[in-house]
């Protein structure tokens, strides 16, 4: 079928529509007509040739949410017609996934970062020639979608796609390192480096459970403002001076846990200064260069470094419970979001590397009505 996506050269500052021929899925894949996706940082970076060895061109997207138009064999817990959310791509086999960490995957990397399945093959092609896609499993930077099924999760029709897509990993990052990776409970606390949607995410988690004190630590004014009205019990301005001296005046004993959801080396150690005893330093990105961190403060008192993939979370279970509480107005992910039309991805791509919007969401509804089958 030919479908338009947004692909990834080499040459272009952000990915431009082309049309596309898209194959059938396969035994364990479904059919998905896109109606939003998110954009994060992982898709600007990847887009941009970093870090990764992601082939170009692709098309990217991780954040999807549609309308299931056909599945594959074997495929039996969404069908035509089901709302889902897309998140990523996992084995289903190995022991990690077993044990319902399906994040931890062993074959992560190649199922997210690889461009093709497993197989090699890709069910994206241009003019005859194999195009890379399988983004995260599903390269939803497009008005269909062949997506990996074990990352397609069924959400109630009343959830707008909007708000739906960007569970599939940045909300899901944020929110279940609070919840899952760090397993915080009442009177815990948390310094959250970063107010993006990952940091924002945590720290409407951290409110979830209750948490004594939730600080909130970022240079851009109206993100910290923010961050107090979705939870933050304290914000630190980070260009102000040394954030970490200033969360151990407000928690002299230090936090719990923390949360650093940038990729800067020096928030790195930040992160750990910040730490009481037996805490724990959470990272979700890596920064650009080698880091190293004194050993001595981590085996004097206990504390640990835990790298955070996903939030630890099963997509099948946590995105459901994320969206009851949205439901409930007591995860108001809606406060994040800004849309965009499809044919805006340039300026959206722009928009999220500046930071001007916390979290875009691509609107596809009306090319997928162009789009159709041939």
């Amino acid at each position: 079928m030919k479908i338009t996506a947004a692909v990834s050269r080499e040459t272009d500052r952000a990915p431009r529509l082309e049309r596309v021929d898209l194959s059938a899925p396969r035994a364990g894949e479904v059919l998905v007509r896109i109606m939003a996706a998110g954009i994060c940082h992982t898709d600007l970076r990847v887009h941009g040739g970093g870090g990764v060895g992601t082939p170009r061109p692709v098309v990217l997207g991780h954040e999807g949410a549609g309308i299931v138009e056909a599945v594959g064999a074997g495929v039996t817990h969404v069908g035509p017609g089901d709302h889902v959310a897309l998140s990523g791509s996992s084995c289903g086999h190995c022991p990690q996934c077993i044990a319902n960490y399906p994040t931890y995957c062993r074959e992560v990397m190649p199922r997210s970062f690889g461009g093709q399945r497993m197989d090699g093959s890709s069910a994206l092609s241009k003019d005859g020639h194999m195009l890379h896609g399988h983004f995260f499993g599903q390269s939803s930077f497009a008005t269909y979608a062949v997506a990996d099924a074990r990352g397609a999760v069924p959400i109630g029709k009343d959830v707008p796609f909007e708000i739906a897509a960007p569970m599939g990993c940045g909300i899901l990052t944020g929110a279940g390192s609070v919840l899952y990776s760090f397993d915080m409970r009442p009177n815990h606390t948390i310094a959250v480096f970063g107010t993006g949607p990952v940091g924002l995410a945590a720290v409407m988690a951290a409110r979830l459970v209750g948490a004594r004190r939730i600080i909130a630590i970022d240079p851009i004014a109206g993100r910290r403002a923010l961050a107090e009205e979705l939870g933050a019990t304290d914000t630190i301005d980070s260009g102000a001076g040394d954030a970490a001296d200033a969360v151990r005046a407000i928690l002299p004993e230090g936090v719990d846990f923390s949360l650093n959801t940038t990729a800067v080396p020096a928030v790195f150690d930040a992160a750990v200064k910040v730490l009481g005893m037996m805490g724990t330093a959470g990272f979700v990105t890596a920064p650009p260069t080698a880091w190293t961190t004194m050993l001595q403060p981590l085996l004097a008192g206990g504390r640990s470094v835990r790298g955070i993939i996903n939030g630890s979370a099963a997509p099948q279970v946590a995105i459901p419970m994320l969206l009851d509480h949205w439901r409930q107005g007591r995860f108001p992910v809606d406060r994040l979001v800004r849309n965009y039309a499809f044919d805006r991805i340039g300026d959206a791509f722009d928009d999220c590397h500046h930071g001007i919007a916390i979290k875009p969401v691509l609107d596809m509804a009306s090319h997928a009505d162009r789009a159709g089958q041939s």
